[in-house]
């Protein structure tokens, strides 16, 4: 599992060294790709394959699953970290989360996120007050 905010910064070269707790979890490889809210995601590479085993489930007659689909598998990388943890991420990955040299890495349970350090600053301020004045299910059934 995957937890925890941390706060990397990008290189030259464009990699970011995974925090040392989260280098286990990625060792056999990992998949980068667009996040939902203008991040990267970053599933280890087993973790991804069930994802999309489960994703090809779904109908592709619906307009919306084709949409979906197509942005996460043409926008997704896979990558082995190298002996130091460090891990390339991708020119379209970084436009698109807005990265420069300050980034976020947070811990999202089965997944981590990279994010643009004041983006991330942003959303998180405005979903804390959110978030303890939760008082129905945000989650049906579980939460």
């Amino acid at each position: 599992m995957f937890l925890g905010t941390h706060a990397p910064r990008l290189d030259d070269k464009g990699r970011i060294v995974l925090p040392a707790k989260f280098r286990e979890g990625f060792a056999a490889g990992l998949v980068m790709a667009k996040g939902q809210d203008r991040s990267i995601v970053v599933w280890p590479a087993a973790e991804f394959a069930a994802h999309a085993e489960r994703l090809n489930e779904a109908s592709r007659s619906d307009a919306k699953v084709r949409a979906y689909l197509r942005v996460l598998f043409s926008g997704a990388f896979d990558e082995v970290p190298d002996k130091q943890g460090r891990v390339t991420l991708p020119m379209p990955l970084r436009e698109y989360a807005g990265l420069d040299r300050d980034v976020i890495v947070v811990g999202n349970g089965t997944t981590v996120e990279i994010w643009d350090a004041s983006a991330w600053e942003s959303y998180l301020a405005n979903q804390e007050d959110a978030y303890s004045d939760i008082s129905e299910e945000v989650v049906p059934g579980i939460l």
